[in-house]
């Protein structure tokens, strides 16, 4: 059975800094891009950050540019999402995801894989 399994979320002030973890078992995903997505309350689930299959390549909204860093550990079966410089409107909760393709994509439906997500809380 495929999990993934989310971590690292909480409550941090403005200007702080949070790394999300997410473990996947059950199979290995490292032919797979893997995609990290937020969602606030009352609106739709978005792209944050994705990595490509191999790790070389990423991709970032807009907003985190140069706030965020995603990674992931082959060995480990794992994707980071490293967040500094956190302001309140990056509040939601956050979910890693799998695509079933090699590089990343924006759109939800293109990932089969997601965790349960982690909530994370940037106060002013």
């Amino acid at each position: 059975q495929v999990q993934l399994v989310e971590s690292g979320g909480g409550l941090v002030q403005a200007g702080g800094s949070l790394r999300l973890s997410c473990a996947a078992s059950g199979r290995t995903f490292s032919n797979y891009a893997m995609g990290w997505f937020r969602q606030a309350p009352g609106k739709e689930r978005e792209f944050v950050a994705g990595v490509n299959w191999s790790g070389g390549s990423t991709y970032y909204k807009d907003s985190v540019k140069a706030r965020f860093t995603i990674s992931r550990d082959h060995a480990k079966n794992t994707v980071y999402l490293q967040m500094n410089s956190l302001k309140p409107e990056d509040t939601a909760v956050y979910y890693c995801a799998v695509s079933r393709f090699v590089y990343p994509t924006t759109e939800v439906g293109t990932y089969d894989y997601w965790g349960q997500g982690t909530q994370v809380t940037v106060s002013s």
